[in-house]
């Protein structure tokens, strides 16, 4: 007979399967000294009558709660947010719950809530704690069994996971320094902060190996809020990269910076750590060294439970941060205080290798860079591309990720659509339906590049949204040096090889929208005010966009003019060109109609450029092309 309150009792239990209260306590508390057919009737029973054991009465017979607390800094940081996820499933997995508390940041108050937990659950997960070390160690012994993250446990026998914060500091500046950063800035966490001391200490071993570098110390925190009141700071400093604290200080500064107009990697570089999962959808995307955070708490429980079931001796694990390259970070801009010496007059432009990339350099100095397998979101369609470009002079010449067209990258070969995937980013032109994000987009993986004086082979493979491989390309980079005109010219020279079978390039044009016939080899200028654009036709940018003219030249004045001549290598087709909302240009391959490249055929696609520092006249223009054509 059921109990009147509606739940069955142990006793209900004991009488269904003909046994005692105590046998029915014994098999759910799941001792193995009853009889197996015993058992068998008593959990049959409990189902049957839906019966759960108490666990408070449960907890008084065992002498244990099975629950563990869990004390973290700052609950709202999804760092031990990922902690707690991970030490939750592991001790679920074994029959224990996790009690969560939260110091808010307050280290006067963590000893308190650390021996209070304790009392109320049966071990305790001590997660980057702010206080002393005195008083750590004093908490420690009043709390065993404890286990201790994100901290050394000194002069303590206690289990501790650590993570590699000197090392990991070390490695992102490393990867900023590799793209020509000397600048730097850290956004310092909170005093308290065992990892912040860490990654101070290895930014004082990065400044010792590097002395040619300099690395300024910004009080900040660890929260939004305090990344994004970093601002002034941040640019009073003049650097040209910056080191938060951890992720959730590089959005604040990110979003302040998105809202003042900086933009970023073009004007600042910016670097997390953590990785936590909002990184990847920053704008632009975040790149971060990546802790292993679940991990963290599942090692965590693993090593409490054996404290718990007496099987452990007192171990540590150390993990290493591992650097997650996304589009936040770039080469360093080239500023008019620091723009580079140039190169003497005549000096012979070489290609060298930089890690995966290829530099182009003339006396020393760099006149453009290579980047081979860039990280890029796969919304922006990945692909190789030239970034940055300088006139001889040093004047820049093209942009990455600005935020007007996120997915725009220097100088790349970029195509709205070839067999219905996306190889220029972003969103596709859709008839009738206008700007629309697919999921379509594709991948130029590149091969091999060799380098040979002032020239740059590459063999890539144009792969499609659904990893069916479209094309083959071999691309061809070679600059010279023009004396004459205090200047220099680079040639890209690709064929396209349809290898697998026909291939149909399109663009806006070709799906109704008329004059945005792009897609080709593009190049992205800065924005650093108004342009001339001339073509043989005329001026401006009306009278450019879909000329067939053989050249354009566009140019700036303003503290460091310069000129761009643009010209066709073989087959002449219509360009495109905008220079009202961005500046940007290139030769259209499917201006208004699709193009076709049958089955085993080539398309042979070319562009010389011819940069000089200055503002080149209308009437200089003609000797300008006949003194650079050979």
């Amino acid at each position: 007979m059921m109990s009147t309150t509606g739940v069955a009792t142990i006793a209900e239990v004991a009488h269904a399967a003909g046994v005692s209260r105590a046998t029915v306590s014994r098999v759910m508390n799941g001792r193995s000294t009853v009889d197996p057919e015993m058992a068998a009737r008593v959990r049959k029973a409990a189902r049957e009558l839906n019966y759960s054991p108490s666990t408070v009465a449960r907890s008084l017979s065992l002498g244990r709660t099975q629950t563990v607390a869990l004390l973290v800094p700052d609950l709202g940081n999804p760092m031990f947010q990922q902690v707690l996820r991970g030490a939750n499933q592991a001790a679920t997995r074994a029959g224990y719950r996790i009690l969560v508390a939260d110091s808010i940041e307050e280290p006067e108050r963590e000893a308190e809530l650390a021996i209070e937990a304790r009392r109320r659950c049966d071990a305790l997960i001590l997660c980057s704690p702010r206080m002393p070390e005195a008083q750590l160690s004093e908490v420690l012994t009043a709390t065993s069994p404890v286990v201790l993250v994100n901290r050394e446990p000194h002069g303590n026998d206690v289990p501790a996971l650590a993570v590699d914060y000197a090392g990991g500091i070390r490695t992102l500046a490393e990867h900023l320094i590799g793209l020509g950063h000397q600048r730097f800035i850290y956004l310092a966490g909170p005093e308290t902060s065992a990892s912040n001391t860490a990654r101070l200490e290895g930014l004082a071993l990065l400044q010792a190996a590097h002395p040619e570098i300099s690395i300024q110390h910004s009080p900040c925190g660890s929260m939004i809020e305090d990344g994004y009141a970093a601002l002034e700071a941040v640019l009073n400093s003049q650097a040209t990269a910056v080191l938060a604290f951890n992720d959730l200080v590089a959005f604040g500064l990110l979003g302040k910076l998105n809202e003042t107009g900086v933009g970023v990697p073009r004007g600042i570089s910016v670097a997390g750590f953590d990785d936590i999962a909002f990184a990847k959808y920053a704008t632009p995307s975040l790149t971060t060294m990546s802790v292993p955070q679940m991990d963290l708490g599942r090692h965590a429980w693993e090593q409490l439970h054996q404290l718990l079931v007496g099987e452990a001796e007192s171990t540590s694990l150390f993990f290493r941060p591992r650097l997650i390259e996304r589009v936040s970070t770039g080469p360093a801009p080239v500023l008019p205080t620091t723009a580079p010496a140039a190169p003497e007059r005549g000096s012979l432009p070489l290609w060298s290798r930089d890690d995966d990339a290829g530099v182009l350099r003339a006396g020393g100095s760099a006149l453009a860079r290579y980047e081979r397998h860039p990280a890029m979101p796969d919304v922006h369609a990945p692909r190789p591309y030239l970034h940055p470009v300088h006139t001889w002079n040093g004047a820049p010449l093209t942009e990455i990720s600005p935020l007007d067209h996120r997915h725009q990258y220097g100088v790349s070969f970029a195509v709205a659509q070839v067999n219905g995937s996306s190889f220029w980013g972003g969103r596709t032109y859709v008839r009738d339906a206008g700007p629309t994000l697919l999921q379509i987009h594709g991948t130029q993986v590149s091969h091999d590049m060799t380098l040979v004086g002032p020239a740059l082979t590459e063999q890539l493979t144009w792969y499609g949204h659904d990893g069916a491989e479209l094309l083959t390309e071999r691309r061809r980079l070679v600059a010279r040096t023009l004396p004459d005109q205090n200047g220099w010219e680079l040639t890209w020279q690709s064929l396209l090889h349809a290898g697998t079978g026909e291939v149909t390039i399109d663009s806006p044009a070709t799906q109704g929208r008329t004059g945005a016939g792009y897609g080709g080899i593009f190049w992205r200028f800065p924005d650093d005010g108004e342009a001339a654009i001339t073509c043989a036709d005329g001026t401006g940018e009306e009278v450019a966009n879909g000329s067939t003219s053989p050249w354009l030249l566009l140019s700036r004045a303003g503290e460091r003019p310069w000129t761009a001549l643009l010209l066709q290598e073989g087959e002449v087709r219509p360009w495109f060109v905008r220079s009202t909302d961005y500046l940007g240009a290139g030769p259209a391959l499917a201006w208004s109609q699709s193009l076709h490249i049958p089955a085993g055929d080539t398309l042979e696609v070319g562009l010389r450029a011819v940069l000089l520092d200055g503002v080149v006249a209308a009437d200089q223009i003609a000797d300008l092309i006949e003194s650079t054509t050979e």
